[in-house]
């Protein structure tokens, strides 16, 4: 069978993790998965039959030894049914050896490869929407602009007496921005962004000025005269810690997305452009206690919180997803919390990401670490 047929029929993939007490190689693992299971269940599935007749595909280990002990982990694909597949799944618990050293073989999971397809139907949605956007007529354009526009409305809250145009998110965020106007709140809303809070005039109102005594602040101004004003006000009534500005010109309502992380990835400390005293950088062990609390709150969901450096929420995805979500990335994230172990794969494309902090509920086999990368585990 050819592999591009092995990835069509392909209904299941069983995920199975292997613990022995001495060091073997794959095709112990291999031999053992075959010489164990024989006999064990009917004919009908009999390993060497299915994989004869196509309906289970090419076993793939992935297995390291580290202190004469071997661990690793196997993928099975499956094109049986789920019944079939999961009576396949639990007759491998049963094997206890591997060449000549006692073994467990325990099954982590069992993924739908249909939901993998599903997802890839929905990015491939996406990508026809795009090109469907760029031949539009402009009519076609502003119906699906003021649709859009209408469902942001949805998200944007009201902050202080002065019902202040404010993410959702702005009372329990520890860090926020703060911009000009509501079209600035609502563009950052279009992006995930749901901690920014409009000032609304170059007269900083009470409840902001409050606020950012309590906050780690960052001042998003627009890059014109106007945001020159605000930001000055903002300074004297109000404490901030970092200040980052749109590109020369241009204003925070009118940015796409990449504009507004390049931003705010290239954000200055107040102190290093006018040398005023701002609220000291908070220390990693404050930074610590409040990733650790976060990582309390997504025990049991599945989900991981991305960060930027100063703990500002960049997104919130699941686990299965947070691998692709780091390789997209360009520099944006410092720090990860998550419902998971950390993995040697994770470690290895976080610290080519340059991401500081992955903080976890334990770690796996982690044979290299980089000094530049810590792991925190609650």
């Amino acid at each position: 069978m050819g592999k591009g047929e092995e990835l069509t029929t392909t209904k299941y993939l069983i995920h199975v993790q292997i613990n022995a007490t001495g060091i073997v190689e794959k095709p112990d693992v291999v031999g053992a998965i075959f010489g164990q299971t024989e006999g064990l269940l009917s004919n009908d599935l009999d390993l060497r039959e299915l994989q004869k007749t196509g309906r289970i595909g090419r076993i793939k280990v992935d297995i390291h030894s580290n202190g004469g002990r071997s661990k690793g982990d196997v993928v099975i694909p499956s094109s049986l049914d789920r019944i079939e597949t999961a009576i396949l799944a639990a007759s491998l618990e049963t094997i206890n050896r591997v060449g000549p050293c006692e073994a467990e073989m325990h099954v982590i999971k069992v993924d739908d490869v249909r939901a993998v397809k599903r997802k890839q139907v929905v990015n491939r949605a996406k990508e026809i929407y795009e090109s469907m956007m760029k031949v539009a007529a402009p009519e076609s354009i502003k119906m699906i602009e003021e649709i859009k526009e209408s469902m942001r409305i949805h998200e944007i809250s009201e902050y202080g007496d002065e019902r202040l145009p404010s993410g959702p998110n702005v009372m329990t965020s520890d860090a926020i921005l703060v911009v000009e106007g509501r079209s600035d709140v609502l563009n950052l809303l279009r992006y995930g962004i749901k901690n920014a809070v409009a000032v609304e005039g170059v007269n900083i109102p009470k409840s902001v000025a409050e606020l950012t005594k309590e906050k780690t602040v960052t001042a998003f101004v627009d890059g014109d005269h106007g945001g020159e004003l605000i930001l000055k006000e903002l300074l004297q009534v109000g404490k901030v810690d970092y200040i980052t500005r749109a590109p020369h010109g241009k204003e925070v309502e009118d940015l796409e997305k990449n504009e507004i992380m390049v931003a705010l990835r290239n954000k200055t400390p107040v102190e290093q452009l006018y040398g005023t005293k701002s609220r000291p950088k908070p220390k990693m062990e404050d930074k610590v206690s409040v990733l650790k609390r976060i990582l309390k709150d997504l025990e049991g969901t599945g989900n991981c919180e991305i960060f930027d450096d100063t703990l500002n929420s960049l997104k919130e995805v699941k686990v299965e997803e947070l691998y692709e979500e780091i390789k997209n990335s360009n520099g944006e994230i410092y720090s990860i919390a998550f419902d998971g172990i950390v993995s040697q794969r994770l470690v290895d494309i976080s610290s080519d990401k340059g991401i500081k902090n992955l903080i976890a509920f334990g770690v796996g086999d982690i044979v290299k670490k980089p000094d530049s990368l810590r792991i925190i585990t609650n």
